[in-house]
């Protein structure tokens, strides 16, 4: 478990951010109804994701999920007779929540997904937009849209023909079934699993990892492998050249070279 020093908290407790050597944790704190999704829950999620967007101390952030049943199980149902009623009300609460995914999909910052539990439904849109997917053994993955007589977005689905194809996305969605930790690590969902009392500290490490190395070179992979993920036609080469020459100018580059030099650990600056 992480330590909670310095916590701040957003939507009346059920969205927590805290900071701890470079690494920006967000936790889903609704865990009496397994961190499902309130439209509250979603809009603070985004007032802590600018947060550590805009704290130059933070080089990655963690979403996970408080209580060690869920990550995210979903959207909060017991919501819908209020918020997603019927077409105009669900597509008032899909542009505010969308507004939040979308900040997350567009992140300047590594982000990683620490899966304990179940993911499912809205969770694993926040998990999808994630960069890294790490999951506990035993952690349960579904869509149970066709379940609830509601259609799953586009950008969503995007995401999950991207990681495991066509056909499984069609057999998950079709089914709304679930899967879990071993199949999603098997079908490309996930990229790796843990022991549910390593998977903590197996994320730590490789987001403390990731904090040390040269944050100018993880931006230009980020942006390049995004650039990637897109038709040909709408790929940004200027954005990939102009990381790319900010990299060689750096001085983290310099200070790359002179750290392998000398046989030390590099002290990047992100500059």
């Amino acid at each position: 478990m992480p330590d909670i020093s310095g916590e701040t908290s957003y939507a009346d407790g059920k969205i927590l951010k805290h900071v701890t050597d470079g690494v920006g944790v967000i936790t889903f704190n609704n865990p009496a109804k397994r961190n499902a999704m309130s439209l509250e829950m979603w809009e603070g999620f985004g007032e802590a994701l600018t947060a550590l967007r805009d704290d130059e101390t933070v080089r990655v952030v963690i979403l996970r999920g408080a209580g060690g049943k869920a990550f995210v199980s979903g959207a909060d149902i017991s919501q819908f007779e209020k918020t997603r009623h019927n077409a105009a009300a669900s597509e008032e609460y899909a542009r505010r929540s969308a507004a939040q995914r979308a900040l997350l999909a567009d992140y300047p910052k590594p982000t990683i997904a620490c899966i304990e539990g179940f993911c499912l439904g809205g969770g694993m849109q926040v998990a999808m937009l994630a960069d890294i997917r790490l999951a506990a053994h035993g952690s349960q993955f579904g869509i149970p849209a066709a379940r609830l007589g509601i259609a799953y977005g586009f950008e969503g689905l995007r995401h999950l023909v991207s990681l495991v194809g066509p056909s499984w996305a069609r057999l998950l969605m079709y089914t709304g079934m679930r899967i879990d930790s071993a199949e999603a690590v098997r079908i490309g969902l996930v990229e790796r699993v843990f022991p549910v009392d390593e998977l903590w500290g197996e994320t730590m490490t490789i987001a403390q990892t990731i904090s040390q190395n040269a944050p100018l070179a993880i931006k230009a992979a980020k942006i390049t492998i995004a650039q990637v993920l897109k038709d040909e036609s709408r790929r940004d080469m200027e954005a990939i050249k102009a990381i790319g020459t900010a990299c060689m100018d750096s001085a983290d580059f310099r200070e790359g070279r002179q750290a392998f030099m000398e046989k030390r650990k590099p002290k990047f600056q992100g500059k």
